[in-house]
């Protein structure tokens, strides 16, 4: 999956996206019905952006897009955990110091938009200065996120 992208599955796909940065990956999961749903989320609000035509782009509209997709296949809301990657400063030394990173603003966005949909966040690996990969085994829930500094972690 690349950036600004996001796809539902069931039974023994994997879903996977890699170069992660200050963006977010947003993975939800209905165990019951083994259904998954990733998004690769990029910006942390469609007004940062001139094309807001692709809604996996914004946690405000990518979730509710994995929502869709995932029902189509048989998920309930009210059984989704979520877990979330990413989120990186990439280059916090760059910036002006004292304001809020894109990767903690991709953060803040993500975790609001998945409150306002009542999804409970159950696993995080966030933030740092470092970029990960996640893959996103849907039949059992397994998350594992690889980066350079960290190894391979499993949400």
């Amino acid at each position: 999956m690349r950036v600004a992208d996001a796809a539902a599955a069931q039974g023994d796909a994997v879903l996977s996206t890699i170069g992660l940065g200050s963006c977010v990956a947003i993975v939800l999961h209905d165990a019951e019905r083994q259904v998954g749903g990733l998004a690769h989320v990029l910006l942390p609000s469609a007004s940062l952006a001139q094309d807001r035509s692709n809604r996996a782009k914004f946690p405000a509209t990518a979730v509710p897009l994995l929502l869709e997709e995932m029902h189509r296949l048989g998920a309930r809301p009210s059984r989704l955990t979520a877990r979330l990657v990413g989120g990186a400063s990439m280059f916090a030394a760059l910036l002006p110091a004292g304001g809020l990173q894109m990767g903690e603003r991709n953060l803040l966005a993500s975790r609001d938009a998945l409150g306002k949909a009542r999804i409970p966040i159950v696993a995080e690996d966030v933030g740092g200065g470092h970029g990960r990969s996640v893959f996103f085994q849907v039949d059992s829930g397994v998350v594992q996120v690889r980066s350079m500094v960290k190894g391979d972690v499993v949400l």
